[in-house]
């Protein structure tokens, strides 16, 4: 089961990642200010283990332009609850555009996403920021951290655009960061912290709403190599907790902290390895590049969180 949602209220999900940042600048001394504390209300049932989180069936994304471009073409993934997948390509294999789709931010041009078995074609744009909000995590290989405030504040600003009360937000944020290993660094700027420590703060960020799936573009991109693997170490402690998780990397041994890892080349899956456990060595290697098989474009990643 995915970890406790903390008393949250299921209908106050409603997060959308990116318009806050804006509109959070002239709000910035307020992610931890006043506010009514919310009606708390008991939490939704949650899923069964290794029920689906993310599903994408036949998916194409075109771009037009002056050609036109299949980012993705006929792609079939299953993410199931618990799993931890990594997905690995060369530049322009169809990675971002992979990730834009499973978190929401793009629809796809023929095929089917489904998150938490809503399809996402099917929803408005509000529909989808509610959505994106109620299921998705968004980690970033540059942070995206407001530079104003601190990081508890940083940890909080979800939870005021959902309408969490003063103290509630407070105390979650000062939980995760606690999580993360900055219980010590709650006031502290994001110009007061290394890479790896703004990576973390983002990491708390992410979880601060309690989303069904965690998305990671490239987490340690953007830090030094002992900092990734401590990064890294992190990632697998929130996958042992129940967390599902989707990364995206270009490095081989970033991908093997997974239990599974798919690989895209000109917009297809051309392969699916099952990363052994305990050796970190990969085994179960699937290749091919035929769209119709289960072997190229479904992965179901049914290993639940251990």
């Amino acid at each position: 089961m995915r970890p406790d949602s903390h008393g949250f209220d299921e209908s106050r999900r409603t997060f959308d990642f990116r318009a806050p940042l804006e509109a959070s600048v002239t709000d910035a001394t307020d992610a931890t200010g006043t506010g009514p504390d919310p009606t708390v209300t008991p939490p939704g049932s949650e899923p069964e283990d290794g029920e689906t989180v993310v599903e994408l069936a036949d998916v194409t994304r075109t771009y037009e332009g002056g050609a036109t471009v299949d980012a993705l073409s006929n792609v079939s993934l299953t993410l199931s609850e618990g799993s931890y997948t990594a997905v690995m390509g060369p530049s322009g294999s169809g990675k971002s555009t992979l990730l834009n789709l499973v978190g929401g931010l793009d629809t796809p041009t023929a095929g089917t996403v489904r998150l938490d078995g809503q399809d996402v074609d099917a929803l408005s744009e509000a529909e989808r920021a509610r959505a994106r909000g109620r299921t998705v995590g968004f980690v970033f290989q540059t942070f995206n951290l407001m530079p104003r405030l601190t990081a508890v504040e940083n940890v909080a600003l979800p939870l005021v655009f959902q309408e969490w009360g003063r103290s509630d937000r407070r105390e979650r944020a000062e939980e995760l960061l606690t999580d993360v290993g900055l219980g010590d660094r709650l006031d502290h700027q994001p110009t007061e912290l290394s890479g790896g420590q703004r990576q973390r703060v983002a990491i708390a960020r992410a979880l601060a709403a309690d989303p069904a799936l965690l998305l990671a573009d490239e987490p340690t991109g953007n830090v030094d190599t002992e900092t990734g693997e401590r990064i890294m170490a992190l990632f697998e402690e929130l996958h042992d907790a129940g967390n599902t998780i989707l990364l995206v990397t270009h490095e081989r041994h970033t991908a093997e902290h997974a239990d599974r890892i798919v690989h895209f080349r000109d917009g297809e899956i051309e392969g699916v390895e099952t990363v052994a456990a305990e050796t970190g060595t990969d085994s179960d290697t699937e290749t091919g590049t035929n769209p119709d098989t289960e072997t190229d474009t479904n992965v179901n990643a049914d290993s639940e969180g251990e």
